[in-house]
């Protein structure tokens, strides 16, 4: 393909399922990024995702230590997956990332939220799991637009250069 061919990305659909503190910044991250882009964006988060906005949870998200792959020691050495499970390991690596993070100055989820939809970017949570949850509308972040159903949220994905993101 020729590169003057090549056509911007006009709208970003992002699905966010985990909740982990890496995975939810990834989904913010490119959330964030393609607003300050000026690509239309909007944010799905469903079952375990659903940590990246809950009000109470949202900025006390852990950080994966059981199953990790790509979670490392000192030494590069690999992170052993039966170390992770151990009482305490989780908070100790937790308070880890996020210091890293801090010294990033990397915004907290809820910061992120904030930024995102002051640029027009857009956040929904799953009908799905809200319901599976037992949660209600005021359990999210005020920045969440609307509970929708995964359906409500593929009708979106319209127009020639969109792409869905799942993280």
């Amino acid at each position: 393909m020729n590169t003057s061919d090549k056509q911007p990305l006009d709208k970003v659909l992002l699905i966010c399922a985990k909740g982990n503190l890496e995975d939810v910044l990834a989904a913010l991250v490119m959330a964030n990024g393609a607003v300050m882009e000026g690509i239309e964006t909007k944010v799905f988060f469903t079952f375990f995702g659903l940590e990246g906005i809950l009000k109470k949870r949202m900025d006390k998200l852990h950080t994966a230590t059981v199953g990790n792959p790509a979670m490392r020691m000192p030494g590069d050495l690999p992170f052993p997956t039966l170390l992770g499970a151990l009482p305490f390991v989780e908070a100790g690596v937790s308070s880890m990332m996020r210091s890293q993070i801090d010294k990033l100055d990397i915004p907290s989820p809820s910061e992120f939220l904030e930024m995102i939809t002051a640029g027009g970017g857009e956040i929904y949570a799953c009908k799905l799991a809200v319901d599976m949850f037992k949660l209600k509308k005021e359990d999210f972040h005020e920045e969440v637009k609307d509970i929708i159903t995964i359906g409500q949220f593929y009708e979106m994905a319209t127009g020639q250069n969109t792409q869905i993101i799942f993280t």
